[in-house]
């Protein structure tokens, strides 16, 4: 079992950044690749990002990159999504979840924190 917690959301204004931090607990943590979703009210959960267990590899979705990073400390249990040059669009609850691989498909995911609210303000 695995148990995550997200925190760092909050309101910020556009053009600028916000860190989000997923805390993961659990004897297996540390063998998932993690994945951050958001979702905005109205509209599906859409990926945001995923890093491997090993922190080598990353996938991003068009729409953040370049914007958002994505880094997991593995002596911490903790997953990072460092988010820049942030647009109104990006207003949406984000979720840290993790899964088997770097999946864009959030049902291949078998883990999920409850979510933070992040807003963004034009």
């Amino acid at each position: 079992q695995v148990q995550l917690v997200e925190s760092g959301g909050g309101l910020v204004q556009a053009g600028g950044s916000l860190r989000l931090s997923c805390a993961g607990s659990g004897r297996t943590f540390s063998s998932y690749a993690m994945g951050w979703f958001r979702q905005a009210p109205g509209k599906e959960r859409e990926f945001v990002a995923a890093i491997s267990w090993s922190g080598v590899s990353t996938n991003y979705a068009d729409s953040v990159k370049g914007r958002f990073t994505i880094t997991r400390d593995k002596a911490k249990n903790t997953v990072y999504l460092q988010m820049n040059s942030l647009k109104p669009e990006d207003t949406a609850v984000y979720y840290c979840a993790a899964g088997s691989g770097l999946n864009r498909g959030y049902r291949t995911y078998d883990y999920w924190g409850q979510g933070t609210q992040v807003t963004v303000s034009s």
